[in-house]
């Protein structure tokens, strides 16, 4: 295991647990306190997690939902449900932007049942998934690699986008409150600013929890976008506070075991 997969599994094991024992880390990882210790230095200078006496525990804000390989274990039914009900606004023949959420990594495993299809995308874990499907054209925006959010990020992204246009963009953020949708990482919100600039369609893709959340850096406001699609579990409260703001608000059916 390198220092960085490590890393992430120990960020990720600690998000879960709520809080863990320093010693509980060095048994489970199977490295000396001294290695753990540096590792929980790095995460909490990353803002994921806060040293304690002897312990470690997950901050309490949105931040920590930037570390992907646990974003893709919350919430995994709801966002299954919300990348099927995406399909629904892509025609085969079309160009369609995906951004590095896992939320549309989720729709990325289904896009093959409607293609051909053109997909432009920053998320690596996407272009995997991808590589090589037959009638899938497959466009991966450059720049830096953030192991992070297993994603490229930055000014070379960025860059690149402006140049390509795409018939819908489907998307997702870190949080939604008083009607506006953010994200945590500056780097991740101008990347995703700049996908929705490119595309004639934008439709979001949001678990309910998201909703009445915080991050530090605003996307954009509901209104921005052509569909917000989230569970049924939302509060009828606050869907109809926001269909009354003119949100356009779909509520996707969690499909049951």
């Amino acid at each position: 295991m390198t220092p960085e997969t490590r890393r992430e599994e120990i960020a990720a094991y600690v998000l879960q647990q709520g809080e863990a024992r320093i010693d509980d880390l060095v048994q489970r990882f199977g490295v000396s306190r001294m290695t753990i210790h540096r590792h929980i230095d790095q995460l909490a200078q990353a803002g994921l997690l806060r040293k304690l006496h002897g312990a470690v525990s997950a901050l309490p804000s949105g931040v920590y939902e930037s570390l992907f390989r646990y974003r893709q274990t919350v919430a995994s039914a709801e966002k299954s449900a919300l990348g099927r009900a995406a399909l629904s606004y892509i025609e085969p023949g079309q160009v369609v932007m995906i951004d590095d959420s896992s939320t549309t990594h989720a729709l990325a495993n289904l896009l093959p049942d409607i293609a051909p299809l053109t997909v432009i995308t920053n998320s690596l874990a996407s272009i995997q998934s991808l590589t090589g499907t037959e009638d899938i054209t497959l466009i991966g925006l450059g720049g830096q690699y953030h192991p992070t959010y297993n994603a490229f990020i930055g000014h070379l992204c960025e860059n690149a986008l402006p140049g390509l246009r795409a018939n819908v963009l489907i998307c997702s953020a870190s949080a939604a409150q008083n009607g506006t949708a953010y994200i945590q990482d500056a780097q991740v919100t101008r990347v995703k600013q700049a996908m929705m600039a490119s595309a004639n369609k934008r439709i979001l893709l949001l678990n309910h929890e998201k909703f009445g959340r915080s991050a530090l850096h605003a996307l954009a406001p509901l209104t921005a976008f052509d569909a917000v699609l989230t569970g049924t579990a939302l509060p009828a409260a606050e869907a109809e506070a926001l269909t009354s703001a003119g949100v356009r608000l779909h509520l996707i059916e969690t499909e049951t075991a």
